[in-house]
């Protein structure tokens, strides 16, 4: 039996209540991991590089917020003049002052989550993006709302990965991940 639709996305289009659904749970659910492998670390450990590459835990996050969920959801998708004006290139997101709190950096990753997902609530999923770098891509290779958001789940995952390896060398500890 094939499931109906159960609703229309702002733009007209019919989608299944079921996939959106299930797009936001997997993406959820690597947010929470981000999130929840941090958990109980102090400033200092936040912010101690433990892999060759010098990076720490709370540049991933900062790169999550701005690099990942303000950039695919907002600049991209919606097309956001005042976002994509305030871009950084390079490595900028990575680098977090040692007068910002981690507080601030991981309050700042949960709002740009929520406004993802106000973006992601008010879009067709399948409605093209607004506004693409080819700067930076070339020729679009993400066609869809629905591309973009399976895009930031893999980043975010990929990313939840590194951090996993982090915390494991910062004290030992592990996010159990139940299959």
């Amino acid at each position: 039996m094939t499931e109906k639709p159960s609703e229309t996305t702002p733009g007209g289009d019919p989608i299944t209540g079921s996939e959106i659904r299930a797009l936001l749970t997997a993406l959820n659910a690597q947010r929470r991991h981000v999130l929840g492998i941090l958990d109980g670390l102090d400033e200092e450990a936040l912010r101690r590089p433990v892999l060759p590459s010098g990076w720490h835990c709370l540049g991933l996050v900062q790169h999550l917020a701005l690099d990942v969920e303000r950039f695919w959801f907002r600049a991209v998708v919606t097309g956001d003049e005042e976002v994509i004006r305030g871009l950084t290139s390079g490595d900028e997101a990575w680098q977090v002052g040692p007068e910002t709190r981690a507080g601030d950096v991981l309050d700042g990753y949960r709002k740009e989550a929520e406004l993802a997902d106000a973006v992601i609530s008010t879009t067709a999923a399948g409605a093209a993006p607004a506004w693409w770098p080819r700067d930076l891509f070339g020729e679009p290779h993400l066609h869809t709302l629905r591309d973009v958001i399976l895009h930031v789940i893999t980043e975010t995952a990929c990313h939840a990965g590194h951090l996993d390896a982090a915390r494991e060398l910062i004290d030992g500890h592990r996010w159990l991940v139940l299959t």
